[in-house]
């Protein structure tokens, strides 16, 4: 493997600093999903903790780290699973926590982040309006700047997922990673390849948010205009190099997905196997939808990565 900022040591030991209530996640054959997908089908659930999302992992190592270091103060911009993440690691160690978003982000995702203390900034704009906001913050308080993806500690979080997938058995042909900032796929990914070489890791982005898809098939950042997607988790459109660099080293295929394909395997996973999934957590489910062949009578693991959802807009997706 070529140069990375990733380390399986570090990931390994990052165990040590991650609350166990995000750790161990229950992995299993959901065989009720199969007949209509044609391949054998394991899900990770990585929504069954405190925050309802993987971001944990990644928030707990980073709030460890400023903690050990003396800082006493964090602003990040969020989607909403990151900010939700960042205020529960954070009130643990005493951080004072600002988390900046849209407004037009889901609703349920910021009344949580309040809930959890944190101070929440609203921008009228998308999630790179938030980030740009973040780092003025940053600047103008003197505070630090958590960023998703490009601080190394969120990848080496969300790698421990995938420490978890290669020990548990039965094995499997590929790995089915959302693909948004590239924290998890970056992380996830690198723990597959050097760990279990044989296993195809392919990252799955929607349609309407192409930007770091674009990036890997072009292998140079891609920045696109503005997104058009219900997967607000995985809607960014200015890729970090840096994770781009991660990205190419471990990623086998990146692939694009239309949004009903999202919203049926939303429905899907709802129906077969009991989960209330946002559409960044069903993006698996929608490539396989899409290229049946491709994975037929093959083995895949797709990442459950979210549940944060506005009840009203679920409701509309998956009963239309």
């Amino acid at each position: 493997m070529g140069e990375t900022r990733l380390d399986l040591s570090r990931i390994q030991a990052a165990r040590q600093v991650i609350d166990p209530v995000f750790l161990d996640t229950p992995l299993y054959r959901c065989e009720a999903l199969e007949p209509g997908l044609g391949c054998s089908v394991s899900i990770k659930l990585e929504t069954a903790n405190p925050v309802r999302s993987f971001k944990g992992r990644g928030t707990e190592v980073v709030a460890s780290v400023l903690a050990d270091n003396g800082v006493r103060a964090a602003v990040c911009a969020s989607a909403g699973n990151l900010g939700q993440a960042l205020a529960w690691s954070g009130r643990g160690r005493r951080l004072d926590v600002t988390v900046v978003a849209s407004r037009h982000a889901t609703v349920a995702k910021l009344d949580r982040i309040r809930a959890l203390g944190a101070r929440l900034e609203l921008v009228d704009g998308d999630h790179e309006q938030a980030r740009e906001r973040a780092a003025e913050i940053a600047r103008h308080e003197g505070i630090r700047l958590v960023e998703d993806s490009l601080d190394i500690e969120t990848c080496t979080g969300a790698a421990t997922i995938g420490l978890e997938l290669v020990r548990t058995p039965p094995s499997f042909d590929a790995v089915l990673i959302a693909l948004g900032g590239g924290a998890m796929a970056t992380g996830v990914g690198h723990v597959v390849k050097e760990l279990a070489p044989g296993v195809e890791v392919i990252c799955v982005q929607p349609l309407g948010a192409p930007a770091m898809t674009r990036s890997w098939h072009e292998r140079r950042v891609v920045t696109t205009g503005p997104t058009n997607t219900i997967a607000d988790g995985v809607a960014g459109r200015r890729p970090i190099p840096e994770v781009l660099g991660d990205l190419l080293l471990v990623a086998d295929d990146a692939v694009l997905v239309r949004e009903e394909s999202i919203i049926a395997g939303m429905r899907m996973l709802l129906e077969h196997a009991g989960l209330v999934v946002e559409p960044s957590a069903a993006l698996g489910i929608a490539a396989v939808l899409e290229d049946r062949d491709r994975f037929a009578g093959r083995h895949v693991v797709t990442i459950i990565c979210g549940g944060n959802v506005d009840p009203a807009a679920y409701h509309g997706w998956v009963h239309a």
